[in-house]
């Protein structure tokens, strides 16, 4: 009986054995929900935390260089947002005010990106519109209440179109600052393959300013709700800042505080849908950003 031994060589030419490799789904790190249950624990306890201490200030009536035995504390207040939210004022009000932000938000969206790529990349309508832009930039948004009244024949015009203005400035800096930053390079690619500039527009110059866009969106969304908050009070019939301004003039605190928090948690949902809706469009940057590693 004889035995057949592997030589090295017919070991060597022998087919490897397949070791299945399991590779972690995209998106999943080790550890991940425990990071994100950790934050949103810190941030509930934050808030919490800052609840208590105001609790704890109007209870005593402390009085050192601010007054808290003036302010309402949580309960008043929470009572007054459960009478609040029984009302149909209350979403009426709140509708107006989304209304009003959502239309000046998409003007100046649309006009502050398409003039910022126009002024970045010709240098003739830089010429003519910037000293006028940088002129107008400085002037507040609020500070055009008198102007918008005289130019527009409602209230509801006038409000979306300072609400416009505010946000548009932020949007525009953001976006010529975005495509002067491109490096040139890419663009000279293109122009040496027989790209036209419409080409290297679409496929260059759009894509690479997205994440700077979203940057000035995101300022422009913050802007925009304190101006158009001060204009419902100057010169609104309704809207979350005419309200909150009338519980005012009447002494009606809570109520006050109530359109504050109210104002506060839409400005941080909106705006938070702006960076949700920027992250998802520059996920390709953390793969770009580890290939050139």
């Amino acid at each position: 009986m004889t035995t057949q031994l592997e030589t090295p060589a017919a070991t060597a030419h022998a087919p490897a054995q397949l070791v299945p490799v399991t590779t972690p789904r995209r998106g999943r790190r080790p550890g991940e929900a425990a990071r994100r249950a950790r934050r949103w624990g810190l941030r509930l306890a934050s808030v919490t935390a800052a609840v208590l201490v105001w609790e704890l200030l109007t209870e005593r009536d402390v009085v050192l260089w601010l007054r808290f035995n003036r302010i309402p504390g949580p309960v008043e207040v929470f009572d007054a947002f459960r009478v609040q939210l029984g009302t149909s004022l209350y979403y009426q009000d709140l509708l107006q005010s989304v209304v009003r932000i959502l239309s000046g938000f998409a003007i100046a969206s649309v006009l502050g990106i398409g003039l910022g790529v126009l002024l970045a990349r010709s240098g003739l309508l830089a010429d003519l519109l910037q000293p006028l832009l940088e002129i107008a930039r400085p002037i507040p948004a609020i500070a055009l209440v008198p102007v918008a009244i005289l130019l527009f024949p409602t209230n509801e015009q006038g409000i979306v179109f300072i609400t416009a203005t505010a946000a548009f400035f932020p949007i525009l800096v953001s976006t010529r600052h975005a495509v002067r930053a491109l490096p040139t390079v890419w663009e000279d690619a293109l122009l040496t393959m027989g790209a036209s500039r419409l080409q290297v527009l679409r496929n260059v110059v759009l894509p690479g300013i997205v994440p700077g866009v979203f940057g000035g969106l995101s300022v422009g969304m913050g802007v925009a709700w304190i101006c158009v908050i001060s204009a419902e009070m100057i010169s609104g019939d309704f809207g979350l800042g005419y309200r909150t301004w009338q519980a005012y003039t009447i002494v009606d605190y809570p109520h006050v505080l109530v359109g504050m928090l109210s104002i506060g948690a839409i400005g941080w949902a909106t705006s938070g849908v702006v960076e949700l809706v920027g992250r998802r469009m520059t996920r390709w940057l953390s793969s770009a950003q580890k290939e050139s590693l």
